[in-house]
């Protein structure tokens, strides 16, 4: 049958589109389909019987026994089904016993209520290697999301949210309430009002370099660290080690912000190590000596080939890519 046959409700619940939105899996469907009911208000009850359906047949078995089910379906489909003794009726379409079907379904999620739903409430959003993703949170906070990277968050909490990675956030602020933001890592919780930094989770330690506004962080040792903008701090539960430095030119450090690599006084050593945990590459020296060259500057890193070229020309070295692997030569 060609789907201009079909109803919208028939249409929705077979979209592999429709269905991410309604599991929230995949942020580009989310956005779409978030965009197309506010230009369709008037499909707004259809779209979430939908949604109800592409839920429900999900629900945890053993909070309730097949048996009852198939009771009640068929008490249910008993009730439309024609008696053997009346007038010949049509005998009902494949369409028309989708349509039992389907009302079945939403009878019997009245019925025993939405316990049996899944009950995570848990947001998760993730990047793959050599992707980079911006999001808007629902406070109005927003995330820039490096690859190889993960945060999470409960719908009820969207302000307290855990990260694994490399993110650059831009908290919005609420004055009325005075509501904090808190990112937890696993080796601290940065706790926030309204500001601007980023976090990485790299190398066993966490490190935030902090732009705008002010932050305190809770260390995994039950210290805490106040900072004002232009501070980095680097902390490592393994080993509690922990250094705070004010950013200057003599700094030897690495930041991420907003799809830029920001080097100064690094070597090209620890600058490839950013390149391979965002992109998921090994590096090889050809030249050793290659290692301790210093790097200061700008690196984009949108794109691979775009990142090794800014990068082969500050450092003049050569770059190559075999397979997973970048050989470093001198030029």
């Amino acid at each position: 049958m060609s789907k201009k046959n079909l109803s919208l409700l028939e249409i929705l619940i077979d979209d592999i589109s429709f269905i991410n939105w309604a599991k929230n899996q995949n942020q580009n469907d989310v956005a779409f389909w978030n965009n197309w009911i506010e230009k369709h208000p008037d499909k707004i009850e259809t779209v979430f019987n939908a949604k109800a359906i592409v839920l429900g047949i999900q629900f945890e078995k053993t909070l309730i026994s097949e048996s009852k089910i198939e009771r009640e379906l068929s008490h249910i489909l008993a009730q439309i089904e024609p008696e053997k003794n009346s007038p010949k009726r049509k005998k009902p379409t494949s369409k028309a016993v989708k349509y039992v079907a389907i009302t079945a379904v939403l009878i019997l999620l009245v019925t025993f209520g939405y316990s049996f739903l899944p009950t995570n409430t848990t947001i998760t959003h993730k990047t793959v290697f050599g992707e980079i993703i911006d999001l808007k949170l629902p406070d109005g906070t927003s995330v820039v999301l490096n690859g190889n990277s993960e945060i999470s968050y409960d719908k009820a909490s969207p302000r307290n949210i855990n990260l694994s990675g490399e993110a650059y956030f831009k908290v919005k602020s609420i004055p009325s309430t005075k509501a904090k933001f808190w990112v937890n890592t696993k080796d601290l919780k940065v706790e926030v009002f309204g500001t601007q930094f980023h976090v990485s989770t790299r190398d066993n330690k966490t490190g935030v370099l902090l732009d705008e506004g002010s932050i305190e962080l809770l260390l995994d040792n039950g210290t805490t660290q106040k900072m004002i903008p232009g501070e980095l701090v680097s902390y490592s539960k393994e080993d509690k080690a922990i250094t705070h430095d004010k950013v200057t030119q003599e700094l030897s450090y690495s930041l991420w912000r907003e799809g830029t690599y920001i080097f100064n006084n690094t070597t090209v050593y620890e600058v490839m190590k950013n390149i391979e945990q965002a992109y998921g590459m090994k590096t090889e020296f050809i030249d050793e000596e290659l290692k301790d060259q210093k790097l200061t500057g700008g690196i984009p890193n949108q794109n691979l080939k775009i990142c090794l070229s800014a990068i082969e020309k500050s450092t003049g070295t050569r770059i190559v890519i075999k397979g997973k692997r970048l050989l470093i030569f001198k030029n």
